[in-house]
């Protein structure tokens, strides 16, 4: 919700500084939008493959939506299977929380894992290898916006060069210089907006969820590893709150 409100507000108030005094419409020029929004998509096609950046939206909005996990309450899930299997001694026991999982894969699949009986140590390496390449799938989307917010100015700034190239070309016929001034002006307008207040934003938020996920899928893989091996959830708790930031390191037996 931050995400969307941030940049729901953020183009309310260009919105309202535009209308206080002047007209909406004013600021509205399709070639300049041209220019800007779709030549911000082909060249920043350039820089990545066609299957990469179609999987990019669905990333994006997988990792906003989902990926914005509390770490500490996902340390105590992790703990409640921890002492429910050891209560059990049976990993059996198991099988009856996988469908509350149903939000968190990863740890499905973990836990999976740990039913089937697969050893600690390759329940350990297949999650870590699963974590990497869930986060490089997720930072070629921060790479991808990053590259857009660098070039939707410089569309802008081509935009404005052809303006001011058809202004200058037209200074015999005075109709034609108020619209090439308006895609000169228009067009920086465009890509300063489309970059400080759509991509940039979008790739500091989308990085922030990656690292985030990144640290509770290895919360979910030291946790299934550790019920693998039926340790005690007290030793548990002190492995987890050693990669916790401070913060939020949790107390779940005192």
């Amino acid at each position: 919700m931050s995400t969307l409100s941030g940049m729901i507000a953020a183009f309310l108030l260009i919105i309202a500084a535009i209308v206080i005094d002047g007209s909406l419409l004013g600021f509205f020029n399709l070639q300049g939008l041209l220019i800007v929004v779709f030549g911000t998509i082909a060249v920043t096609a350039i820089s990545f493959r066609w299957d990469e950046m179609l999987e990019i939206p669905a990333n994006i909005w997988t990792l906003l939506r989902h990926g914005q996990r509390d770490p500490s309450m996902e340390a105590v899930r992790i703990l409640k299977i921890a002492v429910e299997a050891r209560k059990h001694n049976d990993f059996l026991i198991l099988e009856r929380l996988l469908p509350r999982l149903k939000d968190t894969p990863f740890l499905a699949q973990a836990l999976q894992l740990v039913i089937d009986g697969a050893p600690a140590e390759e329940i350990e390496q297949m999650m870590r290898r699963e974590a990497g390449s869930t986060s490089a799938r997720h930072m070629r989307a921060v790479d991808f916006l990053r590259r857009a917010g660098d070039v939707a100015p410089a569309m802008g700034l081509i935009g404005t060069l052809i303006g001011l190239v058809k202004m200058l070309g037209n200074l015999d016929n005075p109709s034609e210089i108020g619209p090439a001034m308006a895609i000169a002006l228009l067009t920086t307008f465009y890509g300063a907006v489309l970059a400080h207040l759509v991509f940039i934003p979008l790739a500091a938020k989308t990085e922030h969820c990656t690292a985030e996920e990144a640290l509770v899928n290895n919360l979910y893989a030291m946790g299934a590893t550790s019920i693998g091996r039926k340790e005690n959830p007290r030793r548990l708790e002190m492995l987890l709150n050693t990669i916790l930031p401070p913060a939020k390191r949790v107390s779940f037996f005192r």
